[in-house]
């Protein structure tokens, strides 16, 4: 991924897939990924160089309309959150945890991205939409009070403060709830032992 990336979150599937294709069509991005995730929305991600994504973001916006359900742009996006997209994840490396969980995956996005920036924190985990509901949420880990300063930047900034589900501080998470964040957070997961 390239330093600007771009999501659009539709509620219809048809619609995402032709704002996909128009986001495509109006400017050479880099990278392009779309799909179904739950429940019955469609996500277009988007990433190259500044203005290729903005006019291909502009493109998305209109060719979706009334579909869209949230949207960012992010000209310069932070590394980890472009890592993390990818599928990484993280350790706790700090005496606590910051999260915040959101109804839409561009909200988390923009979360992660702005808690990353605005304060000394690692990012431990970045999940979205399948398994969730269409719900998403980013976990920060770093000292007490730089995990509290990245939660509060993240939800200060939202877009849309309607999307935020709920923001958490949890110092000194304990060691047995450490174990299980570390090796999956999805709970059939955890009972299968990573069967499913």
């Amino acid at each position: 991924m390239q330093p600007a990336i771009a999501v659009l979150e539709f509620d219809s599937i048809a619609i995402g897939f032709r704002a996909g294709d128009a986001m495509v069509k109006r400017a050479p991005v880099e990278v392009t990924y779309a799909g179904t995730v739950h429940p019955g929305k469609y996500l277009v991600l988007v990433g190259g160089d500044v203005a290729s994504v903005e006019e291909s973001f502009a493109a998305g916006l209109v060719a979706g309309g009334d579909s869209v359900l949230d949207r960012i742009f992010l000209p310069s996006a932070h590394p980890e959150v472009v890592r993390y997209l990818r599928g990484m994840r993280g350790r706790v490396t700090g005496e606590a945890l910051g999260i915040v969980e959101t109804r839409t995956v561009a909200a988390t996005i923009g979360a992660a991205d702005r808690g990353l920036k605005g304060a000394e924190v690692d990012l431990v985990e970045l999940k979205l939409a399948d398994r969730l509901g269409g719900k998403a949420y980013c976990v920060f880990s770093g000292t007490v009070a730089d995990v509290e300063a990245a939660v509060e930047i993240a939800v200060d900034h939202l877009e849309d403060p309607s999307t935020l589900v709920a923001q958490v501080v949890i110092p000194d998470f304990h060691d047995e709830m450490l174990a299980n964040l570390e090796a999956a957070t999805e709970f059939s997961a955890r009972i299968s032992g990573g069967r499913g």
